[in-house]
């Protein structure tokens, strides 16, 4: 059931009309009920793993608890050992099991060990690992004093599966369940600011990813017989199809959180617009980026400050490996986080790793030259970086590298039809256009200060026009698979 469909939209108009016309003078009525919707989104994508999310929910609610009302220090610091290593197991078994067993068959086989590991074949939950980190910060919090346990099992169970955000994020921290249990009233204005969200977030996935993904999955799919050009062509939409597929959910998800009174976190900032590589990951992916800096960045930089750089070096090369893991068992996303992690390394040798670059604009009210320069190479690195992400395996990326870097990087690239390609262009386009000029509002149709209403009506109509003509394709999206 993705927010691109008719089921969903039959589902939630379902939920939005009992959620506040039957049940709106009570609030545990409304946890009681968003709990089971979201049990029941959830069980329509993947049943047989709904146990797993009710046992984890309620081993960790219970767990909580436990370290929270803990005789000792020593005592609560095993009992968060514990749920940590609950956590962490579950994603290691179910996520990369299988992994683990055919890279040691792998290693076996080529050191002349021929190994008959069997392999299981494990089946992923779908949005174990966002669910998994809401439970994993709430016990963490607990145990640092950053929070109290909560003793309403329903608000602690809607926290954790949450529907619109449980396949795909955003990773909300614990905080959020505090507005589970606040009073909650139809806001119209909030109402209609999440509609434009979604609008905006179908915008990006339907006309610019799902468009920009047929010509990068052609390339993808045959890439032993194509030129540099086409590969390179190919990584550049690659980056504009994985920021339209995320960011245009995760709009989606904040905006159906709007129609039933709840403020989501951020997820996304405008990250083409980033300064360096540092910047960009203030901007992308925003909760995951500050749950790993919170929870695995700063305590291993305090713990290895006796290095100087080099000790921040190394956190920050663990936390962007972790980062690349974290999206799925493969050596290519060790490689990708891998490859991010180095590139911090001259931000935090000439000391600029914790500044926040300020964008500068000239008259015309685009950057100036020298900040339109560093976002590009940002946005070079970025791409660069996304070939492994998108990559089956490291050989395919070095196959793609070393066609780029070949003569044929010189060759005319493929194209699909010109009408296609027309569309793709006009759709990253105005894009990239809206954020632009929006980048300091929390998303791209932001129009509260427009006092034409012709003209913000017009806009609408333009945009659910593209999307009718080719928003069409019914894609997943890309974040499903992690």
């Amino acid at each position: 059931m993705i927010f691109n469909s008719l089921t969903f939209l039959l589902f939630f108009i379902a939920v939005f009309l009992i959620y506040w016309f039957l049940l709106k003078n009570t609030t545990r009525g409304q946890n009681i009920f968003l709990l089971l919707a979201s049990y029941f989104f959830y069980g329509y994508a993947d049943w047989k793993m709904l146990p797993l999310l009710i046992v984890a929910t309620l081993i960790f609610y219970y767990l909580g608890k436990a370290i929270a009302g803990a005789k000792s220090e020593k005592q609560g610091y095993w009992l968060t050992f514990v749920g940590v290593a609950l956590g962490v197991g579950t994603l290691l078994y179910f996520k990369y099991f299988n992994f683990f067993i055919e890279s040691f068959a792998s290693l076996f086989n080529a050191v002349g060990l021929h190994a008959n590991l069997h392999t299981f074949n494990i089946i992923m939950p779908l949005g174990i690992s966002f669910f998994t980190f809401r439970l994993l910060s709430y016990i963490i919090d607990i145990y640092r004093g950053k929070g109290q346990p909560t003793d309403d099992i329903i608000a602690f169970g809607t926290y954790v599966a949450f529907f619109p955000c449980i396949l795909s994020g955003p990773i909300d921290r614990p905080s959020f369940i505090k507005q589970l249990q606040a009073k909650r009233e139809f806001s119209y204005d909030q109402a209609v600011d999440g509609c434009r969200q979604i609008l905006w977030g179908l915008f990006k996935k339907l006309v610019v990813a799902d468009t920009c993904a047929i010509y990068v999955d052609r390339v993808w799919g045959d890439i032993a017989h194509q030129n540099g050009s086409t590969l390179i062509f190919a990584a550049i939409l690659y980056s504009f199809q994985m920021y339209a597929d995320f960011s245009g959910y995760s709009d989606m998800a904040i905006g159906v959180g709007k129609l039933i009174g709840f403020k989501i976190a951020d997820n996304f900032k405008t990250p083409f617009f980033a300064l360096n590589i540092s910047d960009y990951w203030r901007r992308w992916h925003i909760t995951l980026t500050s749950w790993l800096t919170d929870y695995v960045f700063m305590p291993l930089n305090i713990k290895f400050r006796d290095w100087d750089n080099w000790g921040m070096i190394l956190a920050i090369i663990i936390n962007m490996v972790l980062v690349g893991l974290w999206h799925g068992a493969n050596w290519t996303f060790a490689a990708f986080g891998l490859y991010h992690g180095l590139l911090f390394v001259p931000l935090i040798l000439s000391g600029s790793f914790m500044k926040k670059s300020k964008l500068q604009t000239n008259r015309l009210g685009l950057p100036i030259l020298k900040d339109f320069g560093r976002m590009v190479l940002t946005f070079t690195l970025v791409t660069i970086g996304l070939i492994l992400f998108r990559a089956p395996s490291i050989s395919s990326a070095w196959e793609v590298g070393c066609a780029i870097c070949s003569r044929t990087l010189l060759s005319v690239p493929y194209m699909l039809f010109a009408q296609d390609m027309a569309f793709m262009a006009i759709g990253i386009l105005v894009m990239m256009t809206v954020e632009w000029l929006q980048r300091n509002e929390d998303h791209g149709l932001v129009l509260n200060r427009m006092t034409s209403r012709v003209l913000r009506y017009a806009i609408y109509i333009v945009l659910i026009m593209m999307i009718l003509w080719k928003g069409d394709s019914g894609d997943a999206f890309i974040y499903f698979q992690f």
